[in-house]
């Protein structure tokens, strides 16, 4: 089963916006069998998203936590909170927050405290750029290790690798990212895997895209980038859009 997580950012400003493009993507679900879908709003509509959700089989996570449950840090979102009010994932380590100073140490911090409250991690790891000695690959190893460092082995089901190619995303990108560049590195953060928990559990953790994941190249990175699901940002805001990759999704058999 494919997994589909839409991270909407800092979007939309208000709390009428954000209910009506989640009503939008809940119309666009039914029927979906074959993929899970997970909507990760800005942490101002967690709550208002998951009053709303009824059976709709969506799940709701956030965007970010932090590596304590509580206490004197000013504009931080608590773990153990967002798994009270019913949010089952949160996405951690992503590269806009890299991009902010966010390091490994702090990274691989925040894990363990999301595991700790049992929410499920989908921890974000991949290169600013790509030369032709292949240094990139030894960037997300250790990228990956280090944020990793602590993470309790016998909680992998709650584990999500999700692979962002920075230099692919925004204006500023050097070319789009290809299903091939997909497929490449899902084979190194794989063995990754295999280092750290084995082989057995390392091939049942999803590896997800996330790069200026659309409508028109969804199936290519599922299909031939082999994802086992794509991290969406921009597009997820988008009703009809995002429900045209959820039903792409949809459409694949895990053999």
């Amino acid at each position: 089963m494919k997994l589909i997580i839409g991270n909407w950012k800092m979007f939309p400003s208000s709390p009428k916006e954000a209910k009506s493009i989640f009503n939008g993507i809940k119309k666009g679900v039914r029927g979906v069998t074959h993929a899970k879908v997970i909507v990760c709003p800005p942490a101002l509509f967690i709550s208002t998203l998951i009053a709303i959700k009824a059976k709709a089989k969506i799940s709701i996570g956030g965007q970010n936590s932090s590596f304590e449950d509580e206490g004197a840090h000013t504009g931080e979102t608590s773990p153990r909170a967002l798994a009270l009010i019913g949010a089952t994932h949160v996405i951690l380590g992503h590269s806009e927050r890299r991009a902010m100073g966010e390091t490994n140490k702090e990274v691989s911090a925040k894990v363990v405290a999301a595991i700790r409250n049992k929410l499920t991690v989908v921890l974000c790891v991949g290169e600013k750029a790509r030369d032709e000695h292949g240094a990139y690959f030894n960037e997300v190893a250790m990228q990956l290790h280090s944020s990793l460092e602590g993470f309790p082995k016998n909680e992998f089901k709650r584990l999500v690798i999700a692979y962002e190619p920075i230099w692919a995303i925004g204006a500023k990108a050097k070319r789009a990212a290809t299903p091939s560049d997909c497929r490449e590195m899902s084979i190194l953060i794989r063995r990754e895997l295999t280092e750290y928990f084995g082989k057995k559990v390392a091939f049942t953790i999803p590896i997800l895209y996330g790069g200026s994941v659309d409508d028109r190249n969804a199936e290519g990175f599922l299909k031939e980038g082999e994802a086992d699901g794509l991290l969406v940002g921009r597009i997820s805001l988008d009703p009809e859009k995002f429900s045209t990759i959820i039903h792409i999704a949809n459409n694949f058999r895990k053999l």
